[in-house]
């Protein structure tokens, strides 16, 4: 499943390094462009690209506005843009399973970064545009952009972690640095508490980091996962179960991350989320609507403030053959990065901005959304990159300890978490190349893979049938990770029956469908 677009990367890097002999000086003051490939007028011409930005309302057509400045700024370079609204997730998935079809510039979250450059999906930044972006941006967001020191993509915000959202007239003021308090207040007014645990180890790790628990990737230059540091199977570890069993077994837990859980028949009094919940928290809440960094839980006496995980978006740039368009691409990534467009995202959607200069606006120093994610900074840990199928080994401690009355059982659970990390690392090729189903069929819920066999080059389907219900959902994933998986979107079932899943792979596509049984 080698991705075809790497073999070009060669190429691609010879043309820009022809361009840059030829072209002339660069204006690194303006920041052209991120090969530092030839001057004003080299660059002058008619380019056709895509730009795939977040699904968030607006958003696209903001993006529209500002290529058409970014035009303005500079006459002679003419952009045919189509802007598509892609969630970060899907967008990093979809450049991943073919680069060739995917966008020119597209956004995604840091977490994938590895896997981009394992695909071949980034062109690298020069000495240029490095430099402006290690200038203009925290050190954070430059460290969230790079792999092994070297710069790939632009940083976009530096905003995507998370605090408390809360209904400030059920949680009492003196109660906010208590989970128990925090928890009694909310059964105490019949309100939910909303965290996602056993659905997203993002959030669920919070309690790991509190109690000092360590869990660090390393790559090689390509991106390549070598080696992890995990200490969440350990005394802390326990503990971090512990503390997070008592929100589990509440009966006001609801594992969402939502805004709009504050509007909903049962209403939460507690939302643990991040910046892009802060418009549904603010209509649903009004006068009621505060926010703050979260709580601390006490385990046998001591006390321990939950953690949380800091990142950042990202906007990627694609290799390209055409040298010229790589240097204007690279060009209008910067520019949509810059201190004004980042603004102008924080005015539209409450986006953090990463850009040094934005962060000092008054308007956003002063946004009580992001006044929560400052307070809550000191107890954050930045995201690195993290091998893809960790996100759903971690969930399954969670789903454990709600379940788990002893602390035998807690041990049990960490234990089958660090078996199943180490096992990332000792994965037979035959495991490494085999596709599974995984999603919520047979009562699961994106925790468990279903084995599928080979019965032709290229097509796989399930040893199995199974019944599935209409609006079920899954995908079809190689190596039990989500580095190549299909189809793009989840796969949702329109008609209920008994079914085998088939994938027939074409190239570095593939297809998915129903087998009726």
């Amino acid at each position: 499943m080698k991705k075809r677009f790497t073999s070009i990367l060669a190429l691609v890097m010879a043309l820009m390094l022809c361009l840059t002999a030829c072209g002339g000086k660069t204006d690194d003051n303006k920041g052209n462009e991120g090969n530092n490939a030839g001057t004003e007028t080299s660059l002058e011409g008619t380019y056709d690209i895509t730009v795939w930005v977040s699904e968030s309302a607006g958003v696209k057509e903001l993006t529209e506005q500002q290529i058409d400045k970014f035009e303005a700024e500079n006459p002679g370079i003419i952009i045919n843009a189509t802007v598509e609204g892609v969630s970060e997730a899907e967008s990093a998935t979809q450049m991943i399973n073919s680069v060739e079809d995917g966008a020119d510039i597209f956004c995604f979250a840091q977490d994938q970064l590895s896997r981009l450059v394992m695909a071949g999906a980034l062109n690298k930044l020069g000495a240029a545009a490095s430099a402006s972006v290690k200038e203009l941006n925290d050190a954070g967001a430059v460290k969230a952009a790079s792999v092994a020191g070297d710069l790939y993509c632009y940083p976009l915000t530096s905003d995507n972690g998370y605090y408390m959202y809360y209904d400030k007239s059920v949680v009492k003021a003196e109660h906010l640095d208590s989970l128990e308090d925090i928890i009694a207040d909310c059964e105490a007014a019949g309100r939910n508490f909303s965290m996602e645990l056993e659905t997203s180890a993002w959030y669920n790790a919070a309690f790991f980091f509190a109690t000092g628990c360590t869990s660090e990737w390393t790559t090689d230059q390509d991106g390549i996962f070598t080696s992890v540091n995990d200490t969440f199977n350990s005394d802390n570890g326990l503990i971090a179960l512990k503390g997070m069993q008592k929100l589990l077994k509440s009966p006001a837990y609801v594992s969402s991350s939502k805004g709009a859980d504050f509007a909903a028949a049962i209403p939460s009094a507690v939302v643990i989320s991040g910046t892009w919940e802060s418009s549904a928290a603010k209509e649903a809440l009004g006068d009621n609507y505060a926010a703050t960094d979260l709580p601390s839980f006490t385990v046998d006496g001591k006390s321990y403030h939950i953690a949380s995980y800091s990142g950042n978006k990202l906007m990627g740039v694609k290799p390209q053959l055409d040298a010229k368009k790589g240097a204007v691409l690279h060009k209008l990534a910067l520019f949509l990065t810059n201190e004004a467009c980042q603004l102008e995202r924080f005015d539209l959607v409450g986006w953090g901005p990463s850009n040094l200069a934005a962060q000092g606006a008054d308007r956003v120093k002063n946004d009580a959304a992001l006044s929560a994610l400052a307070a809550q900074s000191p107890y954050a840990i930045p995201q690195g990159n993290i091998h893809g199928s960790w996100w759903d080994i971690a969930k399954v401690y969670a789903v454990a300890a709600k379940a788990a009355t002893t602390d035998a059982e807690l041990k049990d659970a960490l234990q089958a978490y660090e078996d199943s990390i180490q096992g990332l690392f000792s994965m037979s090729d035959e495991v490494k190349n085999a596709f599974t189903v995984i999603g919520t069929l047979a009562d699961t819920n994106w925790d468990t893979d279903f084995a599928m066999e080979s019965t032709a080059d290229g097509v796989w389907i399930t040893k199995e049938a199974y019944d599935l219900a209409a609006g079920v959902e899954f995908k079809v994933r190689q190596g039990l990770n989500w580095d190549i998986a299909f189809p793009a979107a989840n796969y949702v079932v329109e008609t209920a029956g008994k079914y085998k899943i088939q994938l027939t792979v074409h190239g570095e596509q593939g297809t998915v469908e129903l087998i009726p049984q």
